[in-house]
């Protein structure tokens, strides 16, 4: 039991020597016209139902434009906000005012995949260091969307409740 316990601490103490290893950065993709490319035009459609409905509705406020893009009954997987698509321009309405239509989305997307009748987009997320509030580091942020008859119809995130 003592020399398991020696040899722990060795590994241990070796560990701790080491340089600390420092993050990568998360990179967004310029290229957004290359990610709504696909092979199979029914996922390229997709791709760009859902590219158009984050430029048009929720970066560019347009929530008269949900009726478009989503289903009536759109089911949200976000704890913050309820099912339905009215709940969601109701909720949006309160933060998001029409602005004029961006031609490419202006978050910092890294990809676009979809699969199926599933849509993912996944985002640089940019966020103050725990440890020290001065600096920021980057991580990814994800939205996936189910598309049923050409409309969006259900959300997930990695939202967590607010208070």
């Amino acid at each position: 039991m003592l020399k398991l316990t020696l040899k722990t601490i060795a590994a241990l103490a070796l560990c701790l020597s080491l340089p600390a290893l420092a993050q990568l950065p998360v990179t967004a993709n310029a290229d957004h016209k290359t990610m709504l490319a696909s092979k199979d035009s029914k996922l390229a459609a997709n791709k760009k139902l859902v590219y158009d409905f984050w430029r048009e509705v929720f970066e560019g406020g347009h929530m008269e434009l949900a009726p478009k893009y989503m289903t009536e009954t759109y089911i949200q997987h976000n704890p913050n906000v309820a099912t339905g698509r009215k709940a969601f321009v109701d909720f949006f309405s309160q933060f998001k005012k029409p602005q004029a239509i961006a031609e490419k989305v202006a978050a910092p997307i890294v990809s676009m995949t979809a699969e199926g009748d599933l849509v993912t987009i996944t985002f640089v997320s940019e966020l103050k260091d725990p440890k020290d509030p001065t600096k920021t580091y980057t991580t990814t942020w994800f939205d996936m969307f189910r598309i049923e008859n050409g409309k969006i119809a259900e959300h997930w995130d990695n939202m967590q409740k607010m208070n």
